[in-house]
């Protein structure tokens, strides 16, 4: 009966773990829209903290929207690397 019970909370626990991760998942694959997106939404990509989110902020709106990835070089200290690693997790719309 021991081994059963175990089992059984092993699978319980590795159901709700996967619930957990898939919703985690879901959201981590939502493309931010960096036209639009707050500097708290922007700190989610990688390579951009609160400095660069800011930085973002301001180019956007003092040149006007950006139309592809590439266009985030337009932002001091957002190169190649960072726009190649983020390229994927954000839109333009």
């Amino acid at each position: 009966m021991k081994m059963t019970l175990k089992g059984m909370l092993a699978a319980l626990l590795l159901s709700v773990s996967l619930g957990f991760s898939s919703g985690v998942l879901a959201q981590e694959m939502a493309p931010i829209n960096v036209n639009t997106a707050d500097a708290e939404l922007l700190t989610e990509l990688p390579g951009i903290g609160p400095s660069r989110a800011e930085a973002i902020i301001e180019e956007r709106e003092t040149n006007g929207a950006f139309e592809n990835a590439d266009d985030l070089t337009r932002v001091s200290g957002i190169g190649n690397a960072t726009v190649d690693r983020m390229r994927d997790q954000v839109t333009f719309e």
